[in-house]
């Protein structure tokens, strides 16, 4: 029958309307993400690379070379069952330094911008024919189906115009090539549902409705079928293994397989589920070819309508020709999609963007947005156009296969990639442009003119004369590309950047970048660096997109940091614009800081790769790294703190205990430089490295729990050319030890002062009871006012000696007074009453204020009369240490189970020298003969006496000068029990 013309147009829209409606779906949300992330979804958008040969171009060489059109199928069965050798490693390459196409990676690994555009040109060209393979293929069975009625080349041109605005708006909605297209792999995924179970339809419809099943098709096979099948040449065994080859490297270079495989796919794990998900998928592809193509011939419609389209013959039924036709739209329509989609990112990163690079653009992401669409336009009108120039002229075997030589042209190169670090720029240039000339000049430039082939087959190759043309032209092409790119390796240099770029590509690469300081000082500072380039808006946005991506701050200024976020905005760039105009850009405006030391290995980088490598480690490799990181294991929990600079005075290391002594975590500290640590690391540390000893002892220390003593000791470590240099510095804690020691240092000095003073308070103290018993005796022996006088100075002075004397007894018997005294609850209020009373009567000369604040509920267990002389004490020493018209203020206050009392003077505050030894008898600060420096120590001895503890803040917090004595109690208890004597056991 023959179709309307309207009628298949309103099919073919139809199809196209169902994928926009799937397109909807998945952007609106209505389908879940576990749905379209599913790993079963990526190896449906995979089935991709079953373009329309697979439906249409397998049945034509099936007809012509029998079972060799299984080679289509199985040349990339073979590359995704070689998964974990071949595709996980490019897949490491392009999600490490989002790389999002063949050239990105070439142009990566070459380190030229001009590679990249090589590789484009190549992919334009040979992708041409396939695209026109596309075209032609819809025009095709538009013509079968409307019989003749209506040129289809229009028809084609509005189906194609159909996809081209489907790709732009599911597929270019984001500026960056690297963005996962969820909703256009979900598109492709239905699309390959639908043509997978459209050919198993027909498959079905030739074995069930043109036989009449398995048995019927074989006595059609023995009998009249033999014929068919003896007209058929099986394919040479060497045509057979170069057909696999050019299929194996149609799965590694095709732009759309590429972009798939490795721009679009979600996870190592995926990748290696489609090595057998995919080849299970094309085996169900290839099934119903045979199928179909037997029943043609029964039929006698290849005799009609060519072997390619003998679907379009198993029925005159609209549903069953419709069917052939929606299985070769659903398999255009997505490789039209992605190798639109994949050749415009390709096209703009390594030709437009090459040729002039991006301004300072008002809005950059869409500027860069609207040149992918019109380039995706471009792509698809060039497919239409090649096939009208030059497609219609050709059968479908000639197209695909030109276009499937010229990109294994690029297939030595991408071997050299991943195996052989001493490829250079200059021999994989040289190799590809004569193996591209070869194949232009042995198939392109045919299918364009219509000529013989030009191929001259070198000396030793004699024997290719007569074979067909694809396979001369291929194995010259390919041997040339090779010999000339290994001669010209071998004879040229490799550059250093290319060699630290072969490291990085290489199979198992673990890159070492040198340890170089940026320009920029902080994340913040490369905003403007970038600015003028991208401008102000987009500059700004990709610094806090790599910021957020790295969990850094805009501050951050260590050189590590600093590095790691270099090469995160590159990484991000390459995405954006390709690698090529990225790493351009990178270079100008974050360069390095040259000169000075010559930089070392940037050690944690290579930390970070192998914990992110060690899951692939075996053997012996993943033996060693277990070592590793179990030494490192053993530094970082060792008990005592250790950091480790590298030569050029770079954080290698900060383990937990020096994370818990400072309070800074270690990887906000990483990578900073000595003088970047926080105080007061940086003086302390950068003290240790500039010491001709290699150790401090019990250096003094200002934390934030208060002063602590640290000991430090370093060790050398010495460089040569394997071994990396640097500094290791352990600190102990030594606080406790020095506390102690200063307490027996401190109660050894008591004890000597108190035998001390109990031998002089027993030597003076009976002479000068004699003195005051004679001074009193003259004043019954003599009425002379003078000697009267004298007498009662003499008497005064005496009195002055016994107070001390008696201080000094006290002081020697520790403070206690006679046994058998109990304590009793007593109100500081009242004893600090007393206390003033009794200073104030000795007052003299200029006034101070007091202010007792004590409630006059508090009470403490003690003794009245020796806290009173605590009081005393206290009170005196403020009072002295006070300015005319200061003011002195006591206070108590409960404290938990304890009673605490301030006294608070203004002061001139304790001169930081005594303060150590405040304490201690004899310690003052009061001018000769005004002070005797017993009276604190006394207070000391009596707030030991009961149980309690003195401290002093000079001046107090919150106040700029003055003193405040601070005395702990113990409360009175509740019940009002007596309480132990005071001199017994707590």
């Amino acid at each position: 029958m023959s179709a309307s013309l309207a009628s298949v147009f309103a099919l073919g829209t139809g199809y196209l309307l169902v994928l926009f409606l799937c397109a909807l779906a998945v952007e609106r949300g209505w389908i879940s993400l576990r749905i379209t992330r599913h790993p079963a979804v990526y190896t449906l958008a995979l089935g991709v690379y079953a373009s329309a040969w697979a439906i249409y171009g397998s049945l034509e060489l099936a007809a012509s070379a029998g079972y060799g059109y299984l080679a289509y199928y199985l040349g990339v069965a073979g590359a995704f069952l070689l998964a974990p050798v071949l595709l996980v490693p490019i897949q490491r390459m392009t999600r490490t330094y989002q790389l999002a196409s063949l050239s990105d990676l070439f142009a990566f690994r070459f380190r030229s911008r001009w590679v990249g555009t090589l590789i484009t040109v190549i992919s334009l060209l040979a992708v041409l024919p396939l695209l026109a393979l596309q075209v032609q293929t819809l025009g095709d069975a538009i013509f079968l189906m409307t019989g003749g009625a209506a040129s289809p080349a229009l028809l084609a041109l509005a189906f194609c115009a159909l996809i081209a605005l489907l790709t732009m708006l599911f597929g270019a909605r984001h500026s960056r090539l690297h963005a996962r297209h969820d909703t256009l792999l979900a598109v492709i995924a239905f699309g390959s549902v639908v043509k997978l179970g459209a050919m198993l339809t027909l498959g079905a419809i030739a074995l069930f409705g043109v036989f009449d099943g398995p048995a019927s098709l074989q006595t059609w096979l023995d009998g009249p079928g033999q014929a068919y099948q003896a007209s058929v040449v099986q394919p040479d065994p060497a045509h057979w293994r170069t057909l696999l080859l050019l299929f194996f490297a149609a799965a590694l270079l095709m732009p759309h397989i590429f972009h798939i495989t490795f721009a679009e796919t979600l996870s190592r794990h995926t990748l290696l589920q489609a090595s057998w998900s995919l080849p299970l998928f094309l085996l169900l592809m290839a099934l119903p070819v045979p199928l179909i193509l037997w029943a043609g011939q029964y039929l006698g419609s290849d005799e009609t309508i060519g072997a390619a389209y003998l679907a379009f013959g198993l029925s005159d039924a609209f549903w069953v020709q419709g069917l052939a036709f929606i299985a070769g739209l659903a398999a255009t329509s997505g490789t039209m999609v992605i190798i639109a989609l994949a050749l415009s990112g390709m096209i703009l990163n390594h030709v437009l963007l090459v040729a002039h690079p991006p301004d300072a653009q008002h809005n950059l992401y869409r500027w860069l947005r609207w040149l992918r669409r019109a380039l995706i336009a471009a792509v698809i009108l060039g497919g239409w156009l090649f096939y009208r120039t030059v497609g219609v002229h050709h059968d479908l075997t000639p197209l695909g296969l030109s276009a499937f030589v010229g990109m294994a042209q690029c297939l030595p190169g991408l071997m050299a990639l991943l195996y052989w670090p001493g490829a250079n720029r200059k021999g994989m240039v040289a190799g590809l442009s004569v193996g591209t000339l070869i194949w232009l000049v042995g198939m392109w430039l045919p299918l364009l003119t219509g000529m013989a082939p030009l191929i001259v087959i070198p000396p030793g190759l004699e024997g290719l004369a007569g074979e067909p043309d694809w396979y001369v032209v291929t194995l010259v092409s390919l041997s040339a590309n090779i010999l000339v790119f290994i001669l010209v390796s071998l004879a040229t240099r490799t550059s250093d950047g290319e060699r630290a770029a072969a490291e990085a590509c290489s199979v198992d690469a673990v890159i070492r970048p040198k340890r170089l300081p940026l320009v920029a000082t902080t994340g913040a500072d490369f905003k403007h660096h970038l600015a003028p380039v991208l401008g102000d808006e987009v500059a700004e946005r990709e610094v806090e997109r790599a910021l957020a991506d790295l969990g850094l701050s805009p501050l951050d200024g260590r050189p590590y940091a600093l590095r790691r976020l270099r090469d995160r905005i590159q990484a991000n760039l390459s995405g954006l614009m390709g690698p090529s105009v990225a790493q351009d850009i990178v270079d100008r405006q974050l360069p390095y800081r040259r000169g000075g030391q010559e930089p070392t290995d940037d050690i944690q980088f290579v930390e970070n790769r192998l914990e992110a490598y060690r899951s692939r480690l075996t053997g012996l490799a993943r033996e060693l790294d277990g070592l590793r990181r179990y030494h490192r294991r053993i530094l970082t929990r060792l008990p005592v703190g250790l950091c480790a600079f590298g030569v050029d005075d770079e954080l290698l290391m900060w383990n937990d205990a020096l994370a818990e002594l400072s309070g800074i975590d270690g990887g906000s500290v990483i990578g900073a430089r000595r003088d970047g640590l926080p105080a007061p690391w940086g003086e302390l540390l950068g003290r240790m490295l500039a010491e001709q000893h290699d150790h401090l002892y019990k250096q003094p220390v200002a934390l934030e729990g208060g002063t602590r003593y640290l000991t430090l000791h370093r060790a050398e470590l010495k460089a040569d050319d394997d071994i990396r240099g640097g500094t290791v510095i352990l600190i102990e804690d030594h606080s406790e030890m020095k506390w102690l020691e200063d307490e027996l240092v401190h109660a050894a000095r008591l004890a000597s002062i108190g035998q001390l003073a109990a031998g002089v308070a027993h030597e003076i103290g009976n002479p000068i009871t004699g003195i005051s018993s004679l001074a009193q005796n003259l004043r019954y022996d003599t009425d002379d006012p003078q000697v009267l006088e004298t007498a009662a100075q003499i008497q005064q002075l005496t009195d002055r000696v016994s107070r001390i004397v008696g201080s000094l007894v006290g002081f020697a018997h520790g403070g206690r007074h006679v046994g058998g005294t109990r304590f009793a609850p007593v109100s500081l209020a009242a004893v600090t009453d007393e206390a003033l009373h009794l200073i104030q009567l000795a007052r003299s000369g200029e006034d101070v204020e007091y202010h007792n604040l004590c409630p006059p509920e508090l009470e403490a267990v003690g003794d009245a009369q020796r806290l009173q002389q605590v009081m005393i004490n206290l009170l005196s020493n403020a009072r002295d240490a006070s300015h005319p018209g200061g003011l002195i203020v006591i206070d108590a206050a409960p404290d938990g189970d304890m009673l605490r009392v301030t006294v608070t003077d203004e002061g001139h505050g304790l001169d930081p020298h005594v303060r150590e030894h405040l304490f201690e008898p004899f310690t003052t600060t009061k001018p000769p003969g005004e002070g005797t420096g017993l009276g604190l120590p006394l207070v000391y001895s009596i707030i030991a006496e009961h149980h309690g503890r003195i401290e002093f803040d000079s001046p107090p917090p919150g106040h700029e000068c003055g003193t405040r004595i601070s005395l702990w109690l113990p409360t009175a208890r509740q019940d009002g029990e007596d309480t132990d004597e005071p001199n017994s056991d707590r």
